[in-house]
């Protein structure tokens, strides 16, 4: 699926292309992919290609089977390559992830995993759609009670992701399909906004140097400093954020810096480097 966007956006054809997603954890996954080949084609790729040319001969004979030749390890840069673009593009400044949810307490809490989430992984969220909201004109003794109810939640989405445009669309008779229901449904919401206009943010992922040191700022919107884990591996800084974790490959700039501090503020992570001289590495 990677490629295929990959192919559309090569194309030149199209002014906008909309991907609209699968369930959350099936995003992410899909998403945080080009970025973990690409870890193993930096840390692992070049060894296993060296030993298994020096030991395919050894290894055809004890496994009775060929060994994977260039040729599949061509393809498999080939892939990487292609992925890498893919995310390039994906993490680029003409590139955003726009959330939609249904005002419940649960839809709510994962949207904010979400947002947080995709954030780790570098992708800039532009704005929420707020949708299925049940009109309060003309609404019986149950269909207020939904209203009530509703009204609570989109507050706490006001809350939860502020600083975003949010757009709200009413729970609509029937399921818009075909292009004047989905005009009319675009009207509603967006009003005068342009849909397609993407609203300015920060990259997710900044480097400010200064003499002596650098402050890494990584993007985690609705964490506190309690739900994050910070380490560093040789030249990748690792950021688990709940039950998702990021390998941070640090510009090359940054190998003789050291840790000296982090703290999470004002939405972003802050990550603190100063320079030494032994090479030492900090938590």
């Amino acid at each position: 699926m990677l490629l295929e966007l990959r192919q559309h956006a090569l194309a030149g054809e199209w002014d906008v292309i909309v991907v609209d997603c699968a369930p959350t954890a099936e995003t992410l996954r899909l998403l945080a992919l080009p970025e973990a080949l690409g870890w193993y084609m930096d840390r692992v790729f070049p060894v296993e290609r060296r030993v298994v040319k020096a030991l395919r001969p050894v290894l055809t004979r004890a496994a009775g089977v060929p060994m994977p030749g260039d040729s599949v390890f061509d393809a498999i840069e080939r892939l990487h390559g292609e992925l890498d673009e893919v995310r390039t593009l994906l993490t680029g400044p003409d590139a955003s992830v726009r959330l939609v949810l249904t005002p419940e307490n649960v839809v709510l809490a994962e949207a904010r995993r979400s947002y947080t989430t995709l954030s780790l992984f570098g992708y800039r969220v532009d704005g929420v759609i707020a949708n299925r909201i049940f009109p309060a004109e003309d609404a019986d003794d149950w269909r207020a009670g939904w209203v009530l109810a509703q009204d609570e939640v989109l507050g706490r989405v006001e809350e939860s992701f502020a600083g975003l445009p949010i757009w709200r669309s009413a729970y609509r008779p029937r399921e818009p399909v075909g292009v004047e229901p989905l005009a009319d449904l675009a009207r509603a919401a967006y009003a005068e906004a342009d849909p397609l206009a993407s609203a300015p943010g920060k990259a997710p992922l900044r480097v400010r140097r200064s003499e002596g040191g650098a402050v890494v700022r990584l993007s985690l919107p609705l964490v506190s400093r309690t739900d994050v884990d910070l380490a560093r591996k040789g030249d990748d800084l690792v950021v688990t954020v709940g039950s998702y974790r990021r390998l941070v490959t640090l510009p090359s700039g940054l190998a003789r810096f050291a840790i000296a501090g982090a703290r999470v503020e004002h939405g972003e992570l802050q990550v603190r480097f100063v320079e030494t001289t032994d090479n030492e590495t900090g938590r």
